[in-house]
């Protein structure tokens, strides 16, 4: 959402500066929003893909090593829990009852050796779908004044006002998922998609 409202806003108060026309930044605005929603949809089912057989390979070398050298695996988990402050008797009481459940010894070492934990199969759709929409969903609000306003310089400011606040809000609500002070998240996203648009409009000003 956040590059949805900053990449279309700072393309068309780009295209503002060099435009008469609300149709060209709407025209470009729209381009960029198809363009940019598919990539990075596409970019996060690749990435979430990517995680999930990374995974697979992980699990399947894990698995060989517990059936080949089990001694070594055993010695591993001794290591994990000694490094939780375990005493070696007990670290080996505890490694050596894994090694009477394969399946869960596998899944400890994944998960504490490898710090790995298994991906949700169905993560790689629902993340290129949730950044997709997102995308489109934040990117229409800085071009809904140029649909709804026919003149640029009005369109431009309105622009400017809706995706500030709809920056404003997000980094606020982002600051309180992530756990870091609302405000000043809110102020970090305000400033850099307004510094973004800024730039864009400045230079569209120069090469014209």
């Amino acid at each position: 959402m956040s590059d949805g409202l900053t990449v279309p806003f700072a393309l068309a108060a780009g295209l503002s500066g060099i435009a008469n026309s609300t149709s060209i930044v709407i025209t470009g605005g729209l381009a960029e929003i198809a363009a940019g929603s598919i990539s990075m949809g596409l970019g996060g089912y690749l990435a979430a893909r990517s995680d999930a057989e990374h995974y697979a390979t992980e699990r399947a070398m894990e698995q060989r090593e517990v059936d080949t050298i089990p001694e070594v695996e055993v010695a591993e988990v001794e290591q994990v829990f000694l490094s939780y402050g375990l005493e070696k008797e007990q670290s080996s009481l505890v490694a050596n009852a894994l090694r009477l459940r394969p399946t869960a010894w596998v899944d400890f070492m994944m998960r504490f050796e490898l710090g790995l934990e298994k991906p949700d199969p169905k993560r790689a759709l629902k993340s290129a779908l949730t950044i997709g929409l997102s995308y489109i969903a934040s990117g229409l609000i800085p071009l809904a004044p140029y649909i709804l306003i026919h003149t640029t310089g009005t369109a431009l400011g309105y622009s400017v006002v809706f995706t500030l606040v709809a920056l404003l809000i997000f980094g606020y609500v982002k600051g309180r998922f992530t756990g870091t002070r609302p405000i000043r998240s809110a102020i970090q996203t305000t400033m850099i998609g307004g510094l973004a648009a800024a730039a864009a409009f400045g230079l569209a000003k120069i090469i014209s």
